[in-house]
């Protein structure tokens, strides 16, 4: 973009600022906080008796009580008294560069361009926290310096996390440019680390590292616009025995995936490019979450091997996302059989584009390979050409749907635009489940003129014959929305059962 002359800084308020956004909101949060730093605590604290019991305390617990403080609160401990002079170099601490800055000085973490005061503050603070401190760190949150701009001075940092033992580490440059080299010093951290979070970095090649190079306690693993390639990614799956989360946030290139672990609990992917996700062996797997994908090659393909414990999979599109379970492709028309079905599933979220006709075939096929699924989430993808619609009939004939008539308790249809073809569905759901207990629909408000406008396009649904007699149809504002989601996501249309609380 440089070469052709783009001001590529420009994207930070577009989809790059929006990766950023969730980068910085999946930074695992830092274990100490400053909204009650020690100068306030210790004005408000009550007057006693004159005697300072605290000082007496043994040196174990005064150092517990040092390493939950931040960083520059710890390092004021030593002006207490004599007793603690020497505490905060001896307590696991807790760096986080956000906490460093100088009073009144605001923090900026996305600054598409060069340095700037507030990171050279940071850097040179962090800088003389880290060398000061002889460790352990219990954690360390490195996450507002410009590290183009002091490349050795990262290396550097990442030199004296490994040596001092680092157990959390959050890694992440400030943007521009995206494929930073990350300093090799990094894998000197594999042998203490539990939680990392990288950001903002091109992956260094793991082909040299030895054998016996293995992450041995990290449980959770955060990869934010990363560029690395698919040996790496492996590389570090496979070499982390104990790897319970794994989150993987806008890679910049396309992510292939192959699970073979015993302790991954939950995989979550988010504004990615997919190639291909197979979950070979994963027997403790409960999440396979995936939000805003793209599909690079047109049609990405997930394959569900040995998972027996995955409760939760989503958000899905038939459209892009070739499904295999077991050894079977599913397609329009594939016959359930027992190699075909994931029983174990009970929250199911789909996205369907319900103007296209091949798109919304497949929903029924998809359906019947997850029989016991109790909450289904229903998304519908707006698209500029309608290549036909289908009705109720197609829903009727589709045949025996076991999850919707036997076990769905709850139904979400999000982005409801009045379409004939999402009416359809939300009429054979509401005809079809015999356990159903709430339905809630949440609208576009763009698509609608009022909230009778919205009760006329729903009204075939108040005269359905509702398959569970016990339901009950009532009306909230249907352009207002519960909490954060009001603003941009519409109204919500609740239906359920007389048993419920609304």
């Amino acid at each position: 973009m440089q070469q052709l002359g783009v001001d590529y800084t420009e994207l930070a308020g577009l989809g790059i600022g929006t990766a950023l956004e969730y980068l910085y909101d999946a930074t695992p949060p830092p274990p100490v906080s400053r909204s009650a730093p020690l100068a306030s605590i210790a004005t408000s604290a009550p007057a006693g008796d004159g005697v300072d019991h605290i000082s007496r305390l043994p040196d174990e617990v005064l150092k517990n009580v040092v390493s939950r403080l931040p960083a520059k609160d710890a390092a004021l401990t030593a002006t207490l008294a004599a007793r603690w002079r020497g505490l905060w170099r001896r307590a696991p601490l807790a760096v986080v560069d956000a906490h460093i800055l100088p009073d009144g000085m605001a923090a900026v973490r996305m600054a598409p361009g060069g340095d700037d005061p507030s990171s050279m503050l940071v850097a040179a603070a962090a800088s003389r926290v880290l060398a000061a401190h002889p460790g352990p760190f219990r954690c360390a949150h490195l996450t507002m310096s410009h590290m183009a701009s002091r490349q050795a001075e990262a290396a550097r940092w990442l030199k004296l996390l490994a040596d001092k033992g680092v157990q959390e580490l959050a890694f992440i440059n400030r943007p521009w440019p995206l494929d930073l080299p990350l300093p090799a010093e990094f894998f000197g951290c594999a042998a203490s680390l539990t939680r990392l979070h990288l950001g903002v970095w091109r992956f260094p090649s793991t082909a040299s590292l030895p054998r016996s190079a293995r992450f041995v306690h990290l449980k959770e693993l955060v990869l934010s616009l990363i560029v690395m390639g698919d040996r790496d990614l492996q590389f570090l799956i496979d070499r982390s025995p104990v790897l319970e989360i794994l989150t993987i946030i806008s890679s910049q290139i396309p992510v292939r995936l192959r699970l073979i672990s015993h302790t991954l609990r939950c995989v979550q992917l988010g504004i990615c490019a997919l190639a291909d996700l197979a979950v070979v062996d994963a027997p403790r797997l409960e999440r396979l979450l995936m939000l805003m994908i793209m599909n690079p090659n047109k049609c990405s393909r997930i394959k569900i091997g040995h998972a027996p414990n995955l409760r939760m999979l989503g958000y899905w599109q038939p459209a892009d996302h070739e499904l295999e379970i077991g050894n079977t492709v599913i397609k329009v028309g594939t016959r359930v059989s027992p190699s075909t079905i994931a029983r174990n599933v009970k929250i199911l979220a789909l996205e369907v584009q319900f103007e296209v006709c091949n798109d919304v075939k497949k929903l029924p096929c998809f359906l019947k390979c997850f029989p016991n699924v109790e909450t289904l989430h229903i998304y519908s993808q707006n698209v500029e050409k309608s290549t036909g619609k289908l009705n109720l009939k197609f829903w009727q004939e589709a045949g025996h749907i076991e999850c919707v008539q036997s076990h769905m308790r709850k139904f979400v249809f999000e982005e409801f635009r009045g379409k004939s073809s999402e009416l359809s569905l939300l009429k054979f759901i509401a005809e079809t489940a015999q356990v159903l207990e709430k339905m809630v629909v949440v609208v576009t408000c763009e698509s609608f003129s009022s909230a009778d406008d919205v009760k006329a396009n729903l009204k075939p649904l108040t005269s359905a014959k509702w398959a569970n007699e016990g339901s009950d149809f009532s009306w909230a504002d249907p352009f207002d929305l519960m909490a954060a989601d009001a603003e941009h996501r519409g109204g919500a249309i609740v239906l359920h059962h007389s048993s419920c609380t609304p």
